[in-house]
């Protein structure tokens, strides 16, 4: 099995309904356009609300997508997100989550989020490369990713 990424999509006063559709969006571009990707569903919550007879609850806005386990994997999908987020008239939050390491872009100009995006990849490919010499476990590297309204931080 791959390496999973966690995605969620935000917008400020959005309504649930709204942050469903765009999560759909998203889920149904990286499954059309991306190579690197095994799968993407809509992430699991907590448990269902007391009453309700839903088997599973989805967390709103939020996706799980799984990895190949190719060098590229990660840059393509980080790619084909800022390429989604940057066609949208409103442009969402998002939150990836991968390892331990979580970085979230809101609003910030094009060459921070472009930064920030490189930090991250950067992190994960020194941090697979280390796993693969040294037999290390997984865990992505903290500290702050830039001035672009995103932060990395690292396991809590």
């Amino acid at each position: 099995m791959g390496t999973p990424l966690r995605i969620f999509v935000s917008e400020e006063e959005a309504e649930a309904d709204r942050l469903e559709s765009l999560a759909r969006q998203l889920r149904e571009e990286l499954l059309l356009e991306a190579d690197g990707v095994e799968d993407v569903v809509p992430l699991a919550g907590g448990a269902a609300p007391p009453g309700a007879r839903a088997v599973g609850v989805a967390e709103i806005g939020a996706l799980l997508v799984t990895l190949t386990k190719s060098a590229g994997a990660l840059r393509e999908i980080i790619g084909l997100v800022r390429s989604w987020r940057g066609r949208r008239a409103t442009r969402p939050t998002i939150r990836l989550e991968l390892g331990g390491d979580v970085l979230e872009i809101s609003e910030a100009t094009e060459e921070q989020v472009a930064g920030t995006y490189e930090l991250f990849i950067s992190r994960h490919a020194a941090s697979g490369d280390r796993d693969r010499d040294h037999g290390a476990g997984a865990g992505g590297a903290g500290g702050a990713a830039g001035g672009a309204g995103g932060r990395g931080e690292g396991p809590g």
